[in-house]
């Protein structure tokens, strides 16, 4: 169980005339008009009638990533943050005070075209397909829960870092629900996690519970750890790494020299090499489950194997000079792990990577 009785949302009675679904909605309109006039847009959890901490948030140390001097001299661009804040936390040495796991409760939502619309707050899921001033719901729910985020739907490695862990709030307060679809490899983990998610892309809820579940404090290391255990099952006994290729998988980001680093690392060090990209979800956490050390190309196939690496072992990421993220070493700071820097040079679409640094 995630929510204890006394963080558990209460009584769900609420006058039921007031949450019939209309036959056509002008949310949409009403929300692009205030971005016309400049109005700030309300998140969605400000139209809550109810909020519960579902954990208390907890400090993250913020380990000095592994690399060699110089290595982050080399950054010239970032992502998900400024390069002052990425250094900073590479460098790290520090205590990060995570945020408190909290859980919403809301009265007539309406989901249309990737957004929730709520007495004037807007939550984006996704990018819209098409707009409409107008919508008009296709089902109504009496209750559902919305465990995914727009990052999540964005990139796939967020989606099995963030978004697999909260699936486990939204099954305990009722109706999980997603507008993503089974594509990829997310089928194979739904599979394997227990994860059957209600799915549609237009729909009145008269009650729906939402989640801020971003920060990585303790009760969200537990849950991944949960996701660890289940998927490490059948893995290969304890060695020394494993090297996961990227190729020309995802956005433009490609290391010309990928195959012969890899190669070396077989030659030399013992790892072993995959794709994941033809490789099923057993066939990866068979190889990375038990792994000292999973390294590849930074993005999102990276946390396929960090999703079920065991502790202690460390990730090595390669980045681009003109990339460099730290998302992935938040993941790795929260289950205690070590995380390794390697700075190329060149640019996103084509760089390199120096074998003796690595």
């Amino acid at each position: 169980m995630y929510l204890s009785q006394d963080s558990a949302p209460s009584g769900r009675t609420f006058d039921q005339k007031s949450s019939v679904a209309p036959r056509m909605s002008l949310r949409p309109a009403a929300s692009a008009f205030s971005k016309l006039l400049r109005r700030p847009r309300a998140e969605l959890i400000s139209a809550a009638i109810e909020s519960w901490q579902i954990a208390p948030g907890t400090e993250v140390t913020v380990r000095p990533a592994i690399c060699l001097p110089g290595q982050l001299d080399r950054i010239r661009g970032s992502e998900f943050g400024s390069v002052e804040e990425v250094l900073r936390d590479f460098k790290g040495g520090f205590a990060s005070m995570q945020a408190a796991t909290m859980g919403y409760r809301l009265k007539n939502v309406l989901l249309s075209d990737g957004t929730l619309y709520a007495e004037g707050a807007v939550r984006p899921l996704q990018r819209r397909a098409r707009w409409t001033p107008a919508a008009r719901p296709a089902r109504e729910f009496d209750t559902a829960s919305i465990y995914e985020s727009w990052m999540g739907n964005r990139w796939f490695g967020l989606w099995l870092a963030n978004d697999c862990p909260t699936y486990r709030l939204a099954e305990e307060t009722g109706h999980p629900f997603t507008i993503g679809q089974r594509t990829g490899h997310k089928a194979d983990y739904e599979d394997r996690l227990g994860m059957v998610p209600e799915r549609g892309s237009s729909a009145w809820f008269r009650e729906l519970h939402v989640f801020d579940d971003a920060s990585n404090n303790r009760h969200k290391r537990r849950r991944a750890d949960a996701i660890r255990n289940r998927r490490a099952r059948d893995a290969m006994p304890d060695h020394p790494g494993v090297f996961l290729l990227r190729g020309n998988t995802g956005d433009p980001r490609v290391l010309r020299n990928e195959w012969q680093i890899a190669e070396r690392l077989e030659r030399t060090r013992g790892f072993q090499i995959i794709d994941p990209s033809y490789a099923s979800v057993d066939e990866i956490a068979h190889l990375c489950a038990n792994a000292r050390v999973v390294a590849g190309v930074e993005g999102s196939h990276l946390n396929h194997g960090f999703a079920v690496m065991p502790p202690k072992s460390c990730a090595l990421a390669i980045f681009s000079p003109t990339r460099a993220v730290s998302v992935m070493k938040m993941l790795t700071d929260r289950q205690e792990q070590d995380f390794a820097v390697v700075i190329g040079e060149g640019y996103d679409e084509a760089f390199t990577a120096d074998i003796d640094d690595i």
